[in-house]
């Protein structure tokens, strides 16, 4: 009878022979599955921005964004669609000398590619939609509002928060593994998404949509005068650019999201269960 789980050791190894597959994946399919994860990932994004947008309690909003929020990384991780913060965990079989930093670094660039990519068409999708409607443009400026938020970050908070995200979506990912059973792979996962989204924490793809979205939205006059009624103000708004989407957000969230998912979760377990030190 199969087992119905691994063991600790054993997951491990599952990410050393999924580490193998994936840094063997051609640039098109790279590119083409990222695009859906991208996808996923920006659909959990918008329907979590949905459901919470005139809700003011802060940690009734985030608990309830957080529970919508997971259905992305299932379908990810369920179709095979391809994720790069669940790409970090290829440094585990790069670390076993099974796959090379080279075919890793590889995987993350097109895989990122294809995850904006992703992302932007359904930024685009849901601006021409008129969702940004809801609530007599109510959404629309607390679109704007989370990206004004996001962009306005410090560095170190930033990537600070990017770790911390990470560190539980690879967790997600790594208990995911862990089962052979759909129901196991949706438990494994939704509750460490809750608690990322929860919390508050940076996921570089999620920002894909919100702060783009954010941007686009500002463009319409009703949404970005909805939004100074938020407290976001004009000087906020014209802050909120394409540049700032990338120096103030996306490269320390990324670089954050890399640390996260490589060392807290994959160096620390390749090191626990697979690394065999030399005999002296």
């Amino acid at each position: 009878m199969d087992k119905l789980h691994l063991n600790p050791p054993e997951i491990a190894q599952r990410f050393v022979e999924v580490g193998i597959k994936k840094s063997q994946l051609p640039i098109y399919k790279l590119l083409l599955l990222g695009i859906l994860g991208g996808a996923f990932i920006s659909f959990s994004s918008e329907g979590s921005n949905v459901a919470i947008h005139n809700i003011e309690n802060v940690g009734i909003a985030k608990a309830l964004a957080g529970a919508l929020f997971s259905a992305g990384l299932m379908m990810v991780v369920i179709t095979g669609a391809e994720l790069f913060t669940g790409s970090c965990l290829i440094v585990v079989s790069a670390a076993e000398k099974m796959s090379s930093w080279k075919s890793m670094l590889k995987n993350w660039f097109f895989v990122y590619i294809g995850n904006f990519i992703g992302a932007m068409i359904v930024v685009l999708l849901i601006f021409l939609s008129g969702q940004f409607d809801f609530s007599n443009g109510l959404l629309g400026a607390f679109t704007i509002k989370i990206a004004v938020y996001k962009t306005s970050l410090p560095f170190w908070s930033a990537l600070s928060m990017g770790i911390l995200c990470n560190w539980l979506v690879c967790m997600a990912i790594w208990m995911a593994f862990s089962t052979k059973d759909i129901a196991g792979k949706i438990l494994s996962i939704f509750f460490p998404i809750w608690l990322f989204i929860t919390s508050g924490f940076e996921h570089s793809i999620a920002n894909m949509y919100y702060i783009p979205a954010g941007i686009l939205a500002k463009s319409n006059p009703v949404w970005a005068d909805a939004a100074i009624g938020l407290g976001v103000t004009q000087a906020k708004q014209n802050a909120l650019t394409w540049g700032t989407f990338v120096t103030n957000n996306l490269i320390p969230v990324t670089l954050g999201n890399i640390i996260g998912g490589c060392v807290f979760v994959g160096m620390i377990y390749w090191l626990s269960f697979l690394y065999k030190p030399k005999q002296l």
